[in-house]
């Protein structure tokens, strides 16, 4: 069931969760704060970089670039950042590292747009590489952060829940306490843009994908924002085991939303899994998505019985 939300609606209803980290403590969640305090990047504690081996790759800049009619992208050479202008306020999806945040709000200004007009932030999945910039876009902007339920609970807890494949990974980012959850189906309607939820479990139960359509005069593309669907995992995890029979099923129920979904333009999350440069735009890009998916748990399900049967 397809549920719509307004802004005026959500800005009447919305309350700010208590229970700030020592994080948000130290970093009153007002626009601007980052941008007007003298604190060096490596000194504010929403972002503080994190040292990772693939940061570097991963956060390689690209400039802004237009994707069609009010959408763009603004993130890097690894991890995607989405800005939509609704025309009645902006619209992030994702937010890469903590370290990231300055440039996005840098690459916000370069396309003649102002922070202080994004109203959202989705989320597509509670991993540091795509939330741990939420919570300083979120202080910086004054928007409100959208997470499914579950992924909500990973952007409180800054942390990987314990039956997300990568948990033994661990790791923690800044916490995100102001937060809208959304159901699967429900639409985000802001200006002359509809954003639709849609639950894409399997790389995380928690993980979200968006998908809204986008126009130049009098055509108009779909425009898909997918989650990672990726089956990796860290340690000792295994698919096959009947504890991950959930995560199996949430795959599943993923490959056929994308195979189904009106898709004309593919962003994903890590840019690479699409296809070659920063979004697919092919016939079948959503499919082909899926495919990818599809062959690589397959492959792993197999490993793993091989493993077993030795």
């Amino acid at each position: 069931m397809i549920k719509p939300i307004t802004v005026a609606a959500w800005l009447a209803s919305m309350s700010v969760m208590a229970g700030c980290n020592a994080h948000e403590a130290r970093s009153p969640m007002v626009a601007g704060a980052a941008r007007d305090s003298a604190l060096d990047v490596k000194d504010d504690p929403l972002t503080r970089p994190m040292e990772l081996k693939r940061a570097e790759k991963w956060l390689a800049p690209l400039p802004p670039e237009k994707i069609f009619g009010g959408s763009y992208l603004i993130g890097f050479a690894g991890l995607s950042v989405a800005l939509i202008d609704t025309g009645a306020g902006l619209v992030l999806i994702d937010g890469a590292l903590p370290q990231a945040a300055s440039e996005i709000l840098d690459n916000v200004r370069s396309l003649g747009f102002d922070p202080k007009d994004i109203k959202f932030v989705l989320s597509t999945e509670p991993h540091y590489d795509h939330s741990g910039g939420l919570a300083a876009l979120a202080r910086d902007t004054g928007a409100t952060v959208i997470a499914s339920a579950r992924g909500a609970d990973g952007l409180r807890a800054g942390a990987l829940l314990e039956d997300d494949p990568q948990f033994a990974y661990g790791g923690v980012w800044p916490r995100v306490t102001q937060i809208r959850v959304v159901e699967d189906g429900e639409v985000i309607q802001l200006g002359h843009t509809a954003i639709t939820a849609h639950a894409t479990p399997g790389h995380t139960m928690g993980s979200m994908s968006w998908s809204w359509r986008s126009c130049e005069v009098q055509v108009c593309k779909a425009i898909v924002f997918a989650s990672s669907l990726n089956p990796v995992s860290a340690g000792d995890y295994r698919y096959s085991a009947p504890s991950s029979a959930p995560t199996v099923r949430g795959f599943t129920t993923s490959y056929k939303l994308m195979d189904e979904l009106p898709c004309d333009i593919l962003i994903s999350a890590h840019p690479d899994n699409a296809g070659e440069g920063r979004y697919n735009d092919r016939l079948g890009a959503c499919r082909t998505y899926v495919e990818r998916s599809r062959g690589l748990l397959a492959n792993r399900l197999e490993a793993e019985r091989n493993s077993t049967a030795k």
